[in-house]
Formats: C-alpha cells, sequence, structure tokens
C-alpha cells in the first residue's frame, strides 16, 4: 500500500525465500544473492577481521544474513560489521543487533551498488555509525566513510586501492592489506 511504512515486525514475517531484505525508511528492497567476487572478498575480510578479534577480544564482527534494526522503519543487513563490546551490550541481542554498530561494510554489488552510494551511507551517517566502509571489487578499492566526532557528518571518503592497506582507529594495530582483502575476487 502507498504511504505505507513498513516495520522490523513486518520484515521478520516474510516467508524465508533466501534472498536480503532490508527497510529503509519503511520501503522495502529485496537484493539476490551476491555473486563470487562480492563473497571473495566478503570471506577474506571476515576471516581477517576474525583472527584480529580472536587475538584482541574487544567486539565481534558478523557477516549478513544479520539484521541491523537501526529504527522501527531502518532495518538492514550489511555484507560485515563489527561492534565493540561496550556498544553491543545495551544492543546485541540473541537475533539482531537494534542499534548503530561501530563500522559497517557494505561489498558492492551489481544490484546493489546505487542504495550502498546513496540511500545506505547518507542513513549509516544519520544513525552514527562511526565507519562505513564501501567495497568496489570491480575497481579493487575500498572507499572509506569515517567521523572525527560522535554526532559529526562523515569526512570526505578516501579511496584506498592496493597495494595499500586499511587500517581503522576502532581495530587498533589491525592492518588489513588490500591484496589480501581482493585474493580471488576476480573471475
Amino acid at each position: 500500500m502507498p504511504g505505507v511504512k513498513l516495520t522490523y515486525d513486518d520484515l521478520v514475517s516474510l516467508p524465508d525465500d533466501g534472498m536480503r531484505h532490508e527497510l529503509i525508511d519503511g520501503e522495502h528492497y529485496v537484493t539476490p544473492a551476491p555473486g563470487s567476487p562480492h563473497q571473495a572478498v566478503s570471506i577474506n575480510l571476515s576471516g581477517l577481521l576474525w583472527v584480529y578479534l580472536e587475538a584482541h577480544p574487544i567486539g565481534r564482527v558478523f557477516a549478513a544474513p544479520f539484521d541491523v534494526e537501526l529504527t522501527t522503519h531502518d532495518v538492514v543487513e550489511p555484507d560485515l560489521l563489527y561492534v565493540s563490546h561496550e556498544r553491543g551490550a545495551g544492543t546485541l541481542l540473541r537475533t539482531h543487533l537494534k542499534g548503530a554498530p561501530e563500522l559497517v561494510i557494505e561489498i558492492e554489488s551489481p544490484s546493489t551498488k546505487r542504495r550502498d552510494r546513496t540511500l545506505k551511507r547518507a542513513l549509516y551517517e544519520r544513525m552514527g555509525v562511526t565507519e562505513y566502509w564501501r567495497i568496489i571489487p570491480e575497481a579493487r578499492t575500498i572507499e572509506v566513510h569515517a567521523r572525527q566526532q560522535p554526532n559529526a557528518p562523515f569526512d570526505a571518503p578516501r579511496a584506498l586501492p592496493p597495494p595499500d592497506a586499511l587500517t581503522t582507529p576502532l581495530l587498533p594495530g589491525l592492518e588489513l592489506p588490500l591484496a589480501r582483502i581482493f585474493k580471488g575476487s576476480h573471475i
């Protein structure tokens, strides 16, 4: 129905069809499963983050499918996300995260790139995500959107192509060589 905003309760009542279902401002978006370049990047990066967090137990990393309820009408499934134990103490539930994680990572696919660049970026900025990484497998580039102050807008994005390494103050001492993130992503 036009003008009706869906809620998280509406979303979880949908039958499981193997697709990614998200709400942005109550509007329902459905995305097919991503292809192999996307999957390679996701597995590589989640593995690197998991190893780091095993050695430095300061938080947790989650991979899609995992709901993030930013508001009743804004529910997303980032490809990867990091939430510190401190922030997760009040927001991490058995079924989903109810609030903004510190770090959101979206791996661009042909079916999601416009939404990732515009709607999701604005949503993450508005909801208090500290850093948003938009990974573009075809260009082998990571675009980092970060903020210096909690309520400030994201700084101008910085793009990192290989052979650069990605670092973040959210995960002290972590260095992610882009070559390892993109390994196996070109088919």
